[in-house]
C-alpha cells in the first residue's frame, strides 16, 4: 500500500494512523499494523517499543499534518474573514471525519495523557490562531472589534468538528457544509456591519 521508497518506521507510523483513524486504538492491533505497513513483528520493535509509542508517532504526526492544512489556510494573505473563509472552505474528506477530532472521542486516546497531549495541542493552537485572526480582523475593521475573539475561535472550531459528526451521522456532507454556510454568514454580517 505505501511506497517503496518510505522507510519501514514511515510506513509503520502510515499505516496506524490510517487504523486509529478507521478503527480507535484497541481497534488497532500491532498485527493490523503490520499487515497494514508491509512490515514483520521484528521490524515494528526494532523501530518502537511498543504500540503506545507507534501510536504516539502516529498521533503526533496527524496532529502536525492538521496544523499544516490549517496554517496553509489561516496564514495566507487576505483580510481575516478571507483567510476564515479559506479554513472553513478548504477541501474535506467531511465523510470520514477529522482525524484528530476523531481521536478526542476515543476514549483509550483520552485516558492516557502522552497521546492525549499532541491533541489538546492542536486544538489549543487552532484556537489561539483563530482568535489572533478575529483580533486582528477588528482592530483593522474587517470585523466587529466587539465580538470575542477566544469565543469566535471556539465556535469556529466547534462548527467543524460537530459539522463532521453531523455529516458522518447523516451520510452526506450537507449538515457540514450547512454549519459552514450559517457561520460564514454570521461572520459576513459582522464583517458588513463594520463598513
Amino acid at each position: 500500500m505505501y511506497s517503496g521508497l518510505m522507510s519501514t518506521s514511515e510506513r509503520l507510523i502510515e499505516a496506524t494512523r490510517e487504523l486509529l483513524w478507521e478503527r480507535g486504538y484497541v481497534g488497532t492491533s500491532p498485527k493490523a499494523i503490520q499487515q497494514l505497513a508491509g512490515a514483520g513483528q521484528g521490524s515494528m520493535y526494532h523501530h518502537f517499543a511498543g504500540k503506545p509509542d507507534l501510536a504516539l508517532a502516529a498521533v503526533r504526526r496527524t496532529a502536525d499534518e492538521m496544523r499544516a492544512a490549517a496554517a496553509a489556510s489561516l496564514d495566507g494573505p487576505g483580510t481575516a474573514y478571507e483567510r476564515i473563509v479559506g479554513y472553513l472552505l478548504r477541501e474535506r474528506d467531511v465523510l470520514r471525519g477529522c482525524p484528530v477530532g476523531r481521536l478526542t472521542m476515543d476514549p483509550d486516546v483520552i485516558a492516557d495523557d502522552r497521546l492525549r497531549a499532541p491533541v489538546d495541542e492542536t486544538l489549543d493552537w487552532l484556537r489561539g490562531r483563530l482568535a489572533s485572526i478575529v483580533e486582528e480582523g477588528g482592530e483593522r475593521g474587517e470585523l466587529n472589534p466587539a465580538l470575542v475573539p477566544a469565543d469566535i475561535a471556539a465556535t469556529i472550531v466547534a462548527t467543524v468538528q460537530g459539522g463532521y459528526v453531523l455529516a458522518r451521522a447523516s451520510g452526506s456532507p450537507a449538515a457540514f457544509d450547512a454549519g459552514v454556510r450559517g457561520l460564514l454568514s454570521l461572520l459576513k454580517s459582522s464583517a458588513a456591519d463594520r463598513r
